[in-house]
């Protein structure tokens, strides 16, 4: 390969485990190389990333010889790479990276179809509407469980099989539970009235009465042969010529008058239904490692996994999985399952009972909502706990749009004159914010920054920061990137993955309208990275329990409020509409504030100083709140250097001067409301830090 055609392609960075004296592949990676090999793609050069000193001659036998690959060590990533975790994919600009799993693969797959548009093989991985693994792993529990779930159980099972002898981890157990459960997928009527007549056709020639039971209606788990040979043929013919298989004759009259409700289910043939999909790719080098270990120490376990055994055994079937699968070092083959019988598993080992724990905290979210938001207003209210706005320090502040370029304003863009005023003025709020946090040589992040209203106008403002986009969704972000590239800006970054899989240090997360769960998200981001950060918050009734955080957050509302009553909340705060009446939408806003006044308690107990204000003008937006939070070291900062700016005085002077600043302070402590104390004790205990160190360091 030249160096020019070198240039013109992608990297892909995938990592290398060097914790034991000889390097092993992570199962990501060997997902990754294994995508590769069934794809037959050569659009990526290869990095094996090595934490330690080595190289990949002792891995040889796993790496497709049809792949480039390369070693490099983990000191010697570009920057924006080193800031995600792996694997991850830099475009040959170097200013767009992908990272995730999920996202990698798809875009491996989205680059064999721009090589070799014919691959329906290839194409078809991305099911139906191409949603395969779409959805991030934060909000669906399927993405999470192949994602990260799964590999993650067994890399601890590999690294520890002694410590998990005698039962199965709870995501296999998951996994098995779903292959159990009948498929519903997309037009499946048809399938399932053509699995109806070969149920009865079967019947009348098993039957000895003949037509006697012709006209009652199958039991949905009778004949499992017949079913599985349906199914089995449907999926086949999908892969081979991608179209169900065409019907010999038309269902008779009886079959077509039976409900969609008698019709028998379909039974899984794959992961997701059907037919083989990137979720079969992402499940197949995890459930061949586990399988393989399983039946060396613990065979008697497989027999708790039927439907799991018989999907493995399935998939070898799929063309092109046992060419790829050979590629890397795969050796597939089913296992042998004891033929005594075993006792079944304890009653808390049941899939049932562990997938109902595992679930319990979102099953408390789907309850239907009884009654208004004002018993509960009421009750926070007797616990003097009430929505307080912190002036907005800055109400008239403006960017001057008229000379800035057009590629930055959203006048330019296709949304309509109403609208794109109003993202303006959305954006003098957060920009104003940011600026008055951003020191040269930060790194700004703009995280869900869709199409980077945020992010480009940050990096144009502020060229002596680095700004980094971080979206989802690919068609955004790459409409961003070409944004960015119109206005030549090279203080800027863009990287599509979901928030986990950013690692990155930064000073300052900026997100406009981050919807439900996301705001929360980003928070957490944030304090974790000890960032500041500036949150414009939306979509507040889609905020739901969550595997990191559970609502309410702060200690205050958790003791007044059950999460039932913080939904009633977040239901209504959504209520904001130009188009209610003023009475609902003044309720609206005022439930808007209580749920970002716990989200800020619950910063303010980790050391934050946070403020919830209204953007200006409040016409903005129907979601025209805003969070501002400062880092305890920065908000200590911050006072010390307006002391430093004043006047030098002697140590008694000093010591009146503290005296009065504490004594004013407690007063309007004492004199203000509820919100307004939990600022000013929170800047009356920065103040004392502060100024004691001033004293020792002068006196």
């Amino acid at each position: 390969m030249t160096y020019t055609e070198d240039k013109r392609q992608s990297s892909l960075y995938l990592a290398v485990s060097c914790q034991s004296e000889e390097p092993r592949l992570p199962l990501h990676t060997s997902i990754a190389l294994f995508l590769l090999s069934y794809c037959e793609c050569k659009s990526f050069k290869v990095f094996l990333v090595f934490t330690k000193p080595g190289c990949s001659q002792s891995l040889k036998c796993q790496l497709p010889e049809s792949v480039d690959v390369s070693d490099t060590q983990l000191e010697d990533l570009p920057q924006l790479v080193k800031g995600c975790r792996l694997p991850a994919v830099l475009d040959e600009t170097g200013r767009l990276c992908r990272a995730g799993l999920a996202v990698v693969l798809r875009h491996i797959i989205n680059k064999t179809l721009e090589t070799d548009p014919s691959r329906n093989d290839v194409l078809a991985l991305l099911g139906f509407k191409k949603t395969c693994l779409k959805a991030c792993a934060e909000v669906s529990k399927w993405t999470r469980l192949c994602e990260t779930g799964i590999p993650s159980a067994v890399e601890e099972y590999l690294q520890n099989p002694t410590t998990q002898y005698g039962h199965l981890p709870l995501s296999i157990l998951s996994l098995e539970q779903r292959l159990a459960e009948p498929v519903k997928v997309h037009n499946d009527d048809k399938i399932r009235r053509q699995k109806l007549q070969e149920q009865r056709r079967n019947k009348k020639k098993e039957s000895p009465e003949g037509r006697e039971d012709v006209d009652n209606v199958s039991n949905p788990g009778q004949s499992p042969q017949v079913c599985d040979g349906l199914e089995l043929r449907a999926a086949l013919a999908k892969l081979s010529v991608d179209s169900v298989p065409a019907v010999t004759t038309r269902e008779n009259s009886e079959i077509r008058k039976v409900k969609t409700t008698d019709l028998p289910p379909l039974e899984h043939v794959f992961a997701e239904g059907l037919y083989f999909t990137l979720t079969d790719v992402v499940l197949l080098p995890c459930i061949q490692q586990y399988l393989c270990s399983l039946q060396a120490r613990a065979a008697s376990l497989l027999q708790q996994l039927p439907h799991l055994l018989c999907w493995y055994s399935r998939v070898q079937e799929v063309p092109g999985v046992l060419r790829a699968a050979k590629a890397c070092g795969m050796a597939l083959s089913i296992p042998q399952v004891p033929t005594v019988s075993l006792p079944g598993p304890p009653a808390e080992s049941n899939p049932t009972n562990l997938l109902e724990q595992e679930d319990n905290h979102d099953t408390t979210t789907q309850q239907p909502f009884v009654g208004g938001p004002r018993p509960t207003m009421t009750k926070l209210k007797e616990k003097g706990i009430e929505a307080v706005f912190t002036p907005h320090p800055c109400p008239a502040w403006t960017l001057p749009w008229d000379s800035l370029p057009g590629a930055i304003n959203p006048t330019e863009s296709k949304m309509s004159n109403i609208r794109a005023v109003r993202k303006r003025q959305q954006l003098n709020n957060l920009v104003a914010m940011v600026t008055e946090l951003a020191r040269p040589g930060h790194t700004i992040v703009d995280f869900c920054s869709g199409t980077g209203h945020v992010g480009i106008v940050l990096a144009h403002t502020l060229p002596h920061c680095q700004v980094i986009l971080i979206e989802n969704k690919e068609e955004s972000l790459v409409r961003a990137q070409c944004r960015s590239a119109d206005l030549g800006l090279k203080n800027i970054g863009f990287i599509q993955a979901n928030l986990d899989y950013f690692t990155g240090p930064f000073q300052i997360g900026v997100a406009l309208h981050a919807c439900g769960v996301a705001t929360d998200m980003v928070m957490e981001h944030c304090i974790q990275a000890g960032a500041a950060f500036v949150i414009s918050p939306c979509c507040y009734g889609f905020i739901q329990n969550a595997v990191k955080f559970t609502f309410p957050k702060s200690k205050r509302f958790k003791e007044t409020l059950t999460s039932k009553e913080h939904m009633i909340l977040c239901r209504f705060a959504d209520q904001t509409a130009v188009q209610l009446p003023p009475d609902r939408r003044l309720i609206g806003k005022q439930c808007m504030g209580l749920v970002d006044l716990d989200r800020s308690w619950a910063a303010e107990a980790r050391g934050y100083l946070v403020q919830v204000m209204t953007m200006e003008p409040e016409s903005c937006s129907p979601k025209n709140n805003m969070l501002v939070g400062k880092p305890p070291q920065n908000s200590r900062l911050e006072v010390i250097s307006n002391l430093k700016e004043a006047p030098v005085l002697t140590e008694a002077q000093s010591c009146t001067h503290i005296r009065g600043e504490l004594s004013s302070a407690f007063s309007l402590t004492e004199r203000g409301g509820n919100r307004e104390m939990q600022i000013l004790s929170q800047q009356v205990k920065l103040a004392i830090c502060s100024l004691g160190d001033i004293l020792c360091c002068h006196l």
